[in-house]
């Protein structure tokens, strides 16, 4: 083990969760072990991680003796959030859905109405790359402040070629400047738009033929997904686009059964797709072909919480041994929430999930959803130093005490790039 001028050794940490063990998404009672050193420490070069465990192992080891010492002051640590499901490029807020929706109007009534996705389409259209990138940036902010290390960033809100391209660009032209890492999805697929409302078959070619093609040629995306639900995109449109997007090397994710029962988890389970996202309505037989599959279940609990609808049967997925993530899905109509503190917390009180299972579902799992489980998700030798200090004692604070921000520093890459009390700055 050798180290460099550079090295950091991370010391005055209260619990260190560090989810070591063995390789590949956690599943079942393996979701409950955060693999939890008391008095741990962490050991840093440049951007990896050489060491984590207890203080007394870690502060033992040749590198770490000419470390500095950065002391968190008897805070806990765990990996940074992943959020794997995010549609963070938009002009405005959807104000008006939100007071229509406080009224007892459905999504579908909404959407009937004006408003939806259809109404952030309009105001994306008429905005530029560089004003999106700006306010996008802005938002990564955020995330970051609250401990999101890893996001996965969809389109979706432009709904033709150039529009959908200039979404792309928006958030190739962020994640370059870093410093949070971003993973790119097409969602072109997200709803049919006005002037394709009678020739569906026609914006489905628009997709696969053309969107997916731009895409692959301009490397503006790593993911493809759609929506695959009642009143979207039906599972042979869907299946149809998603192929298209297999056959020139994307990876692919699905909206899957949020609106109904529509198969679309049992056509992520068929295409082996990374993820199938939302499974409000999944069934037995659809998570069976989900765990045939490999495929993550990623449950979207903050959604449902600002819809006032059913939430996913998280208790029965992870009985059925199948590695559960959790994500905002931050977006400007259903989920308004860029805080993974926040989805934790309903997880745990809502979907009934074990605290355990929920600081799993939101670093490791998440990490496998966009496909980066083998360099992020935990704090082992050789992963990626993305780790958050939250100022607490005992990591069930987290979700307990609920809608607080309890990030005060925020480690990407062995950079600190958010330290709200200057811990880095102060000597120890």
């Amino acid at each position: 083990m050798n180290s460099s001028d550079s090295a950091k050794l991370f010391v005055g940490i209260s619990q260190l969760v560090t989810l070591a063990g063995t390789e590949g998404p956690r599943r079942g009672s393996g979701m409950s072990d955060l693999s939890l050193f008391q008095e741990g420490a962490i050991l840093v070069d440049q951007d990896r991680i050489l060491a984590a465990g207890s203080f007394r192992e870690i502060s033992a080891l040749a590198p770490a003796r000419g470390a500095r010492k950065v002391d968190l002051g008897g805070r806990v640590v765990l990996p940074g959030f992943v959020d794997s499901h995010t549609h963070p490029v938009f002009a405005l807020p959807r104000l008006r859905d939100f007071s229509l929706r406080i009224t007892g109007v459905g999504y579908k009534e909404i959407a009937e109405k004006g408003g939806g996705i259809l109404s952030t389409v309009s105001t994306i259209r008429e905005t530029s790359e560089p004003e999106l990138a700006e306010q996008f940036q802005e938002r990564m902010n955020s995330f970051l402040e609250c401990g999101t290390t890893t996001l996965e960033a969809k389109s979706g809100y432009g709904l033709d070629l150039h529009s959908e391209l200039k979404i792309l660009k928006a958030i190739a032209r962020v994640a370059s400047q870093g410093p949070l890492e971003v993973v790119s999805t097409l969602l072109g697929a997200h709803a049919v738009p006005v002037e394709y409302r009678y020739r569906r078959a026609d914006y489905i070619r628009l997709v696969a033929e053309e969107m997916i093609p731009s895409v692959v040629k301009h490397g503006l995306a790593e993911f493809v997904d759609v929506f695959c639900d009642k009143g979207y995109f039906t599972v042979l449109e869907s299946e149809k686009i998603l192929k298209k997007a297999l056959a020139v090397r994307l990876k692919v994710k699905i909206h899957a059964d949020q609106l109904s029962h529509s198969g679309g988890a049992k056509l992520a389970a068929r295409l082996k797709a990374v993820s199938a996202d939302h499974l409000d309505h999944v069934t037995s037989k659809d998570m069976a072909a989900l765990k045939k599959s490999g495929t993550i279940p990623v449950l979207i609990p903050a959604s449902n919480f600002f819809l006032g609808t059913k939430y996913a049967p998280a208790r029965r997925l992870i009985s059925q041994d199948l590695p559960v993530a959790l994500a905002t899905d931050f977006n400007p109509g259903t989920c308004p929430c860029w805080n993974m503190q926040m989805v934790l917390s309903i997880a745990c009180t809502q979907m009934k999930m074990t605290v355990e299972e929920a600081v799993t579902a939101t670093t490791l799992n998440a990490a496998y959803a966009v496909g980066r489980g083998d360099r992020l998700g935990s704090l082992v030798a050789g992963k990626q130093a993305d780790f958050v200090v939250m100022d607490v004692e005992d990591y069930r604070e987290i979700p307990y005490y609920f809608g607080v921000n309890h990030c005060v520093m925020t480690v990407k890459k062995g950079q600190v790039v958010y330290d709200k009390l200057g811990l880095a700055s102060q000597r120890s």
